[in-house]
């Protein structure tokens, strides 16, 4: 499986790195982080899943988007892939033209969060530079996932306004992406989680969505 969607993806154009086991794919992605990551949950010696876990856990390749491929199906294996950070979830069996298409949908995502923005936005002790696509608590960096950070995004720019569920998977989710209920809690779960101290600022709207709170918004600063 992995030679063939090698071989499809060196046809769209894609330069393409092969491991057959999670502990061989860790030392590849860290010696050379790629502009995204592949991974099939049953992997021997390291599976996905803790492969997944230990790439967002280190700040070198805790940005890389990754698409999950197994053969599990169920909503709790894809609420638990989310949980672990996975921006997109495949599972087999599969067209070879929809992984490519997911492929291209979530590298366009990344390269859109490096576009120029309008400013640095502050929210109380947080900072949002979309032109660094960085995130700072307290002047401290925080390493989000693309989805993560394309949320908090959409959250600021609402400026206080409620944000649902439905409103922030246009905004935040690849169009080809699974999508579930949870999608969106299961996100912002983790990424709450990344804030720390700024976790407070993303406010639950019970029935509708989510907000950034007005009181601790401030407006941007323009250079």
């Amino acid at each position: 499986m992995a030679e063939l969607v090698a071989m499809r993806l060196k046809r769209e154009g894609y330069g393409i790195g092969v491991a057959h086991d999670g502990a061989e794919a860790l030392d590849l992605i860290r010696a050379e982080p790629p502009d995204l990551a592949i991974v099939d949950i049953m992997l021997p010696s390291l599976s996905g899943t803790d492969l997944v876990a230990q790439l967002r856990q280190d700040p070198r390749t805790a940005a890389i988007p990754i698409i999950m491929m197994t053969a599990k199906g169920e909503e709790t294996d894809i609420v638990a892939g989310l949980r672990l950070g996975a921006d997109d979830y495949v599972t087999k069996p599969f067209s070879l033209s929809v992984l490519v298409a997911r492929v291209a949908a979530v590298l366009r995502r990344a390269a859109a969060l490096g576009a120029p923005g309008d400013g640095v936005i502050k929210v109380g002790t947080m900072t949002i530079d979309p032109r660094r696509h960085a995130v700072e608590v307290g002047g401290e960096g925080v390493g989000l996932t693309v989805t993560e950070y394309r949320l908090l995004v959409a959250l600021a720019a609402a400026r206080g306004r409620v944000l649902t569920r439905d409103q922030l998977v246009d905004q935040a989710i690849s169009p080809s992406a699974i999508v579930t209920d949870r999608t969106i809690d299961v996100h912002l779960a983790s990424l709450r989680k990344k804030l720390g101290q700024a976790r407070s600022s993303i406010e639950t709207v019970r029935g509708v969505g989510y907000r950034l709170r007005v009181g601790e918004t401030q407006s941007n600063e323009t250079t």
